[in-house]
């Protein structure tokens, strides 16, 4: 099965290559991503076994992150097929500089959509830390001519940005690997292999200065692709160029798998019993995250950058519930899979809003609920939802987290969360309700409907949200249970 799952996309990329027409091209996609999406249902009914040598072997915290990527991937593909075919082919005036450019042959970009999922998939079914290091690296390269799918100037700087310091974080994960192969080494057993079974039952004898340095390059390195600050640079102008459903992808899945890359380090140091020094800089790094994100969301102008640091934002509270520890663990788990949802659901509705108005400015994007009535809705319930507003599910999860932080003592931590949270909403919220109220611009002219494709994916995500946060059964509560033990909350 996990064969299977790398395969599927895989093989899509090189159908959508093959073929010479569009349609057929989005019809591959959109069956490739439902394809994969069952697949990945299959496993929680059978567990696959483990794949090539046990170079593949899904434990609960990739099947989680697995999930989540599936998903987005499928509200995404749904949504290309409106998207791909409104954009055309052709040469395009850019609404901000009025130079002419002109997109990319679907043919490239369907074709590395597939392949940006074939590489999460890898980072997500693997608990080998090399193959875990292959595969991020893998969904940087795939990732890169989404981004450039428009061919001008600023989406040039946008991606050149985005190869550049990612480049850099995954060096310095390479040289945390080779540190933590040092950490384990012993001449008369060495380490079969960097994959975590074998190693964490020989973490308590392996050398602590070494793992601590380990963890500390693995932390920046992977950080850098999770967005943590100060390392987020590229983060929101690879957001705020990108196609939406590509700036979903990113946010709600691509981030992901580079958390993964830190909790499998995380999980190490605990093991060999040095947990707090790994959560120590993780509560440390999410506050500054948060820090970062609460100063330029406020009086944000542009919506994609409002997202994109809105991101930064998240990835520091996962940060900060894993580094915390405890009931916390849980918390991190739920939001990871609340903000997945909810970021993915916003950025296919900014997706929207830019197509009507030709601008991503928050002060000309006005009149949202008479222009676009649902994709309005939608953006508002998608911004209380990403605030953490109740009854969504990210209002449960922060609160698990706070709850734990002032179990664990952290009272200090606990306001700066609360005075972070506090400033985003009030940014935000001037944001978004500029955009949704006030009269359509008099150059805006409102479709008569919003097709379903427009709008179906984003409305299913932020339901399945909805939903978390009023309900959560027994099974999903057991396995988030499994992942947040796993991690070692």
């Amino acid at each position: 099965m996990l064969d299977a799952l790398l395969l599927v996309p895989i093989l899509a990329a090189a159908l959508s290559l093959a073929l010479p027409a569009d349609r057929p091209r989005r019809a591959v996609l959109v069956v490739a991503a439902m394809l994969h999406t069952a697949l990945v249902a299959a496993t929680f009914a059978h567990p696959p076994a483990p794949a090539f040598g046990g170079l593949l072997e899904l434990d609960a915290p990739g099947q989680l992150f697995l999930t989540l990527a599936s998903l987005l991937f499928l509200a995404a593909a749904i949504y290309a097929t409106g998207y791909l075919r409104a954009e055309g082919s052709g040469a395009k005036r850019d609404f901000q500089d009025g130079a002419m450019f002109q997109n990319a042959p679907e043919r490239i970009f369907t074709a590395c959509l597939c392949l940006f999922l074939a590489s999460m998939t890898l980072v997500a079914t693997t608990r080998n830390l090399s193959v875990l290091w292959v595969g991020i690296e893998a969904t940087t390269l795939s990732s890169a001519p989404l981004i450039y799918f428009h061919r001008h100037r600023r989406s040039l700087e946008a991606t050149w940005k985005y190869l550049l310091i990612c480049s850099v974080g995954i060096a310095l994960a390479l040289l945390g690997n080779i540190l933590f192969s040092v950490a384990f080494y012993d001449p008369a057993s060495p380490l079969a292999s960097m994959d975590i079974a074998a190693m964490l039952p020989r973490a308590a004898l392996a050398g602590k200065p070494w793992l601590k340095a380990a963890f500390i390059f693995l932390l920046v390195g992977y950080g850098t692709k999770m967005g943590l600050a100060p390392m987020h640079n590229w983060l929101p102008d690879a957001h705020s160029q990108s196609p939406s459903l590509v700036s979903a992808l990113l946010s709600g899945a691509l981030l992901n798998c580079a958390f993964l890359g830190i909790l499998r380090a995380h999980q190490v140091l605990g093991a060999a019993g040095i947990a707090d020094f790994s959560g120590g800089l993780l509560v440390l790094f999410g506050l500054l995250s948060m820090g970062v994100a609460a100063v330029f969301i406020v009086g944000q102008g542009d919506y994609k950058r409002l997202l994109a640091y809105s991101s930064v934002e998240h990835m520091g509270i996962l940060a900060l519930g894993v580094g915390i520890g405890g009931g916390a663990v849980f918390g991190a788990v739920l939001h990871a899979a609340c903000h997945s949802l909810t970021k993915g659901a916003l950025f296919l509705v900014s997706g929207n809003i830019l197509a009507l108005y030709h601008t991503r400015s928050c002060h000309d994007a006005r009149g949202l609920a008479r222009a676009l009535p649902v994709t309005g809705a939608l953006w508002l319930a998608g911004f209380l939802a990403i605030c953490g507003s109740p009854p969504f599910g990210l209002f449960v999860s922060e609160l698990l987290i706070l709850r734990a932080m002032f179990a664990a003592g952290a009272v200090a931590a606990a306001v700066g969360y609360l005075v972070f949270l506090a400033v985003i909403f009030v940014g935000m919220s001037v944001t978004v309700l500029r955009m949704v109220q006030g009269p359509v611009p008099p150059a805006v002219h409102p479709p008569v409907s919003e097709p379903v494709v427009s709008w179906g994916p984003p409305f299913a995500l932020l339901a399945l949200v909805l939903v978390l946060g009023l309900f959560l059964p027994a099974p999903l509560q057991a396995f988030l249970s499994r992942v947040a033990g796993a991690i070692g909350g």
